[in-house]
């Protein structure tokens, strides 16, 4: 497997954690490796309980000062992110290369996205709409009206995962700041570093005191940003195991959890196969498959499904297996040699039961190569589990209506991809296929920012995207007027 080039990354020695706005450096620490070689490069500050405790204190403190700022200077502060983010573009994009593993062309896309991500929440913070609300609907209503406004919950507590982990704290954080929501962050501890940079960029703006913390810690360190009553609404993004076990002791919080899934896509017989391939060979093995939508379960028309399986290998195979930093790498490693050890179990398993790969299917340490495989038995876990790798299966259809039967034959429902042009079809996948997004002619991968985006059954609950985060980390509040009587 490829030798990491010289290593030119911008990392310092070692880096804060942030507590209460403020940069602070800690006796324990957390290391963060190159994802590729396994050295160490850097460490980073961990939170104890004794910086859990005055985080969440500092953050109710903070909530009244911040939910009475007026929307422009909310927006001013995420104007200055979205302007330092795009200043120190390509070293982020390095430090995301190594922490996460993911080629530099995807780190700088997801660099982009979060540039996005933060934009729309500075152009929402200035839109936060109420409504009027007539309630003469009966004789008892008639001298009566109402105002509704939104408020911001209180304090909020965010838990981000390793895959996205500069996007993904984006997606919490910039709601947060648009409506008004002190919050502490628990980054993931195997990427910390780009939550940490964040933090800094938010530390050179005059936010009020107390109103954010980004705590590297263990997750029993973390757990009464689960727990504890001051914190008003948590966000989890990670596995579904963990994220029903976290809303199972939250309490009275709001709780949006975005979770697993094993998404699906159909290839109708009308698809254009040079767009099929393209895009498919995106959605399954773009961020090595460590995307909780990547592509995992394909379903191909018969007529179609020779022609295209052949062209999906030819596809995968040409693809280059790397280091992060080299120029031309498509798919890096793992996170780590346990999930590639794993993912070679599972893949294993399915043989075992009867699959055959078509190509791929060798883990050589923290790499695993673009792999397909045909005649997965439904129940192996490549097929009913996340495989969170780069695993795809294919398997052929003829009825489209038990082709989205078979999609919906899973615990989770994230998104799916339906190639037709077929508008009839198109509109059945829309209104049977029980997930929270259906792509047309596109992939499950495919995520714009400002969409809403989450899950049902096991794959989560809420939505984000930022307009529809805004949603679960604000109340509405009515004001009821009534006319008591003539002017004058």
């Amino acid at each position: 497997m490829p030798t990491p080039p010289a290593p030119a990354l911008v990392f310092a020695d070692r880096y804060p954690l942030y507590l209460a706005n403020r940069p602070q450096f800690t006796d324990a620490t957390l290391a963060v490796t190159d994802k590729a070689s396994g050295e160490i490069v850097t460490r980073v500050a961990r939170a104890g309980a004794a910086q859990v405790e005055a985080a969440l204190e500092a953050a109710h403190q903070a909530a009244a000062a911040l939910r009475a700022w007026p929307a422009w200077r909310r927006q001013q502060v995420l104007l200055q992110v979205v302007a330092a983010l795009t200043e120190r573009r390509d070293a982020l994009a390095r430090v995301l290369a190594v922490e996460a593993g993911k080629p530099l062309s995807a780190a700088l896309g997801e660099l982009d996205r979060s540039v996005d991500t933060v934009r729309i929440a500075a152009e929402e913070a200035v839109r936060l709409n109420g409504e009027w609300l007539p309630l003469d609907i009966s004789p008892r209503g008639e001298a009566y009206q109402a105002l509704v406004k939104r408020v911001p919950v209180g304090p909020a507590a965010f838990i981000t995962p390793f895959n996205f982990p500069l996007n993904l704290v984006a997606h919490k954080v910039a709601p947060a700041l648009a409506v008004g929501c002190p919050f502490v962050l628990k980054p993931a501890s195997r990427t910390p570093v780009s939550a940490l940079l964040l933090g800094e960029i938010l530390a050179a703006t005059d936010l009020p005191p107390g109103t954010f913390s980004v705590l590297p810690c263990d997750p029993a360190t973390a757990a009464p940003l689960v727990e504890d009553p001051r914190i008003k609404a948590l966000s989890f993004t990670g596995s579904p195991a963990v994220g029903w076990a976290l809303k199972a002791k939250a309490g009275q919080k709001h709780v949006a959890l975005e979770l697993g899934g094993n998404a699906g896509c159909i290839v109708d017989a009308d698809a254009d196969l040079d767009d099929v391939v393209a895009r498919l060979t995106a959605g399954a093995f773009g961020q090595a498959g460590q995307s909780c939508i990547s592509v995992q379960r394909v379903l191909v028309h018969a007529d179609l499904y020779a022609p295209l399986k052949a062209r999906l290998v030819a596809a995968a195979e040409a693809l280059t297996v790397g280091h992060p930093l080299t120029p031309g790498t498509d798919v890096g490693p793992l996170i780590s040699e346990g999930e590639a050890q794993r993912v070679a179990a599972w893949v294993d398993a399915a043989v075992a039961a009867g699959a055959t790969v078509l190509c791929g299917g060798a883990r050589d340490g923290v790499w695993y190569p673009p792999t397909w495989l045909e005649g997965v038995p439904t129940d192996a876990q490549v097929s009913c589990g996340e495989v969170f790798g780069p695993v795809a299966t294919l398997a052929p259809f003829t009825d489209f209506e038990d082709a989205c039967r078979i999609v919906d034959d899973s615990d989770f429902g994230l998104q799916a991809g339906v190639f037709t042009r077929d508008l009839h079809k198109a509109f059945h996948a829309f209104d049977h296929l029980e997930v929270g997004g259906v792509i047309i002619n596109d992939i499950p991968t495919m995520r714009v920012d400002s969409m809403p985006y989450g899950g049902v059954k096991a794959s989560g609950l809420g939505r984000e995207g930022v307009r529809y985060a805004i949603e679960h980390l604000t109340e509405r509040r009515s004001l009821v007027l009534r006319h008591a009587g003539r002017l004058g």
